[in-house]
């Protein structure tokens, strides 16, 4: 071969084995980012069922039931989860600022999860510490006769109390091991009316 042939010869080569590389670690439906900024992703199904929705305040959506909204203001930022049929079933949601009055509003941080079929929580953890609540926990719920009822907390309270508390299928409290800020422990038994029928200090 001549030098301008074996040139050629090998531009060629070298241009097809470079293209092979490339085709093999990218592909025509992918897209690299080092930073992405946006209001609102949605995620969904190939027909359109909505799977989970990642949100600021501005554009979080309202109660979305059968991948139909519905208008429920909520004051949050954050994260939505969806089952197959395109009904709200959870969610990772923030929030908190301080209003007209300086006063902390709306602050804290939830993580839970829905009952197919039924509204309400079954599980969540949460924390919230703003002027109407202070408390960090986590909450396990039951539905009787159609209503959510609290089963289990674990978690402290405004004033430092720190709790196990287990209720029965109505939601009243019959079992309480706890702690106090100043580390006074108890375990009290309850009856159907909430009164202490046995407790034990050390």
């Amino acid at each position: 071969m001549t030098r301008p042939v074996l040139f050629a010869y090998s531009l060629a080569v070298t241009t097809a084995l470079a293209g092979m590389l490339v085709g093999r670690t990218t592909s025509p439906n992918s897209s690299a980012f080092d930073q992405i900024t946006v209001h609102r992703i949605n995620v969904v199904e190939p027909n359109g069922t909505v799977r989970m929705i990642i949100s600021d305040g501005a554009e979080f959506p309202g109660l979305i039931v059968h991948n139909k909204e519905k208008t429920y203001p909520r004051p949050y930022a954050g994260m939505l989860f969806y089952n197959n049929e395109g009904t709200e079933n959870g969610g990772l949601v923030f929030a908190g600022h301080k209003d007209s009055k300086g006063e902390v509003v709306d602050s804290g941080g939830s993580l839970s999860f829905d009952k197919y079929g039924a509204p309400g929580q079954i599980v969540q953890v949460a924390g919230v510490d703003d002027i109407h609540d202070r408390f960090a926990g986590l909450l396990v719920n039951g539905i009787s006769e159609g209503r959510v009822q609290h089963r289990v907390w674990a978690g402290r309270d405004a004033a430092g109390m720190a709790s196990v508390a287990l209720m029965d299928l109505q939601g009243r409290k019959r079992i309480i091991m706890q702690v106090s800020k100043d580390g006074a422990a108890s375990l009290a038994f309850l009856d159907e009316q909430g009164k202490v029928v046995k407790q034990i200090t050390p």
